[in-house]
């Protein structure tokens, strides 16, 4: 955000540009911002998931609030976290669809967690154990996962940002707590 209010991004076609709050006829800067408070952090956590790249979830949390900025006026009242979520989803698939992110970033170690300060080391290292169960499974599965477990939501709800009937999501997430749990038997014996 540029002193004065207005936010200045990177338009691939036409350069940079400004966000004046005078251009805001779509969304209503306080209602922007209102809405960032509220959900960057949720959009930011949920590219990292997928991205495993700080500097690229944050590309894709600007992306994604830009787009918000942009076309907010199609947004229902009270779906603003789903609809913002969806497009996160949706740019994060779009990278990795990108030939150089598949080349370069394959490679890469899985994510890491960041554990709390209160926990103790046998709660890390269940979650750290958890996490890279998580990362090995099928991105279907791990987005399912990471959309109900990490950011709470519903069935209903997942089904509807991504579009597809509930029974999908409710079979994805099934057979993902199967694979989790024989990838945790075979962390648990190699051990």
């Amino acid at each position: 955000m540029k002193p004065g209010g207005s936010f200045v991004y990177m338009d691939k076609r036409q350069g940079v540009k400004t966000l004046d709050e005078n251009v805001s006829a779509q969304l209503g800067a306080a209602q922007f911002e209102t809405l960032y408070e509220q959900y960057a952090d949720d959009v930011l956590r949920m590219a990292y998931f997928y991205l495993a790249d700080r500097h690229k979830a944050e590309d894709v949390c600007q992306d994604v609030f830009v787009k918000l900025y942009t076309h907010g006026h199609t947004i229902e009242p009270g779906r603003e976290k789903a609809w913002l979520l969806r497009v996160t989803v949706n740019c994060c698939r779009d990278l990795w669809r990108g030939a150089w992110l598949k080349r370069v970033v394959l490679g890469a170690p899985t994510l890491e967690l960041i554990p709390s300060q209160d926990e103790t080391i046998e709660q890390k290292e269940e979650k750290a154990e958890l996490m890279r169960a998580v990362n090995k499974l099928p991105a279907a599965f791990r987005e399912t996962v990471l959309l109900q477990y990490y950011q709470g939501l519903g069935i209903s709800e997942i089904a509807q940002m991504l579009n597809l009937p509930e029974g999908t999501i409710s079979s994805r997430l099934s057979r993902a707590r199967k694979k989790l749990s024989v990838l945790l038997k075979e962390e648990e014996q190699g051990e």
